[in-house]
């Protein structure tokens, strides 16, 4: 497996060249790193953690870092033993270049791997190695940028507490406003209704008497005869007065329910 790749870190060329040496700085950015010890200016340890699609295993390498051109770049060799994930080994070649801006570090890898690793497919190993080393190089640029300003985090800390406003304070205050103006015109709503339904009250109550003495001949039509007592006025009208009673009652009905 070949890749390559450049990247901008936004540090000297000194700085960048340091970073790539410090065991600290790249025990922190490489992706699943546990373990990193720097035996000698040339020689480290490691043991990290990796998952390559649904193969995950534990592997122990040995780095050996050659062709040193400080702050220019050199030649990293390692190999890995996963166990029966398989092994990894291969070189890469790091070059830095200073531009406007920043350094510029350029990469080449070229790496074998072999085992259930080996199974997994070039594409799927492709996919998870740059998506490794991309994020190798974000972790790389944050930490660099750390370390150059490590009074930075104070205040930025300290920034969310120090701008207090009371602008939400503003909005309760015109809440009273607007709860005294819509009291003030429901109660004259209410009194309105209220005094409607005792009057359609006696005019219904009242409409009822006048047809029953009309339609009956008295109040209490039950007591007198049929005979001696009957209607005064024709069919038609008493049913029109029935219906005028009926309406005037549901009427009464709806203003109550309302």
């Amino acid at each position: 497996m070949e890749m390559s790749g450049q990247q901008l870190i936004p540090a000297t060329r000194d700085e960048v060249w340091a970073a790539l040496n410090d065991p600290d700085v790249l025990k922190v950015c490489i992706p699943g790193c546990q373990e990193l010890t720097k035996s000698s200016a040339t020689e480290m340890s490691a043991v990290a953690v990796m998952k390559v699609g649904p193969v995950k295993a534990r592997f122990q390498g040995a780095v050996t870092l050659s062709d040193l051109d400080p702050p220019n770049g050199y030649k990293i060799t390692g190999e890995g033993q996963g166990g029966v994930a398989g092994f990894a080994k291969g070189v890469a070649v790091v070059k830095l270049s200073a531009v406007q801006g920043g350094t510029v570090l350029d990469y080449t890898v070229d790496a074998q791997i072999g085992g259930k690793l080996s199974q997994l497919g070039g594409r799927l190993i492709d996919v998870t190695a740059k998506q490794m080393a991309g994020h190798f190089f974000r972790r790389f640029a944050e930490e660099i940028q750390a370390r150059q300003n490590p009074q930075e985090a104070a205040p930025v800390e300290a920034a969310p507490a120090a701008p207090v406003h009371y602008e939400p304070a503003a909005a309760p205050r015109e809440v009273p406003v607007r709860a005294v103006s819509r009291p003030a015109a429901q109660p004259a709503m209410a009194v309105g209704s209220g005094a409607s339904l005792p009057v359609i009250a006696v005019v219904v109550f009242v409409s009822v008497l006048a047809a029953l003495w009309i339609v009956y001949g008295g109040l209490l039509p039950s007591l007198a005869p049929a005979v001696e007592a009957p209607s005064r006025i024709s069919p038609d009208l008493a049913s029109i007065v029935q219906l005028v009673m009926a309406v005037a009652i549901g009427y009464l009905f709806g203003r109550i329910s309302k």
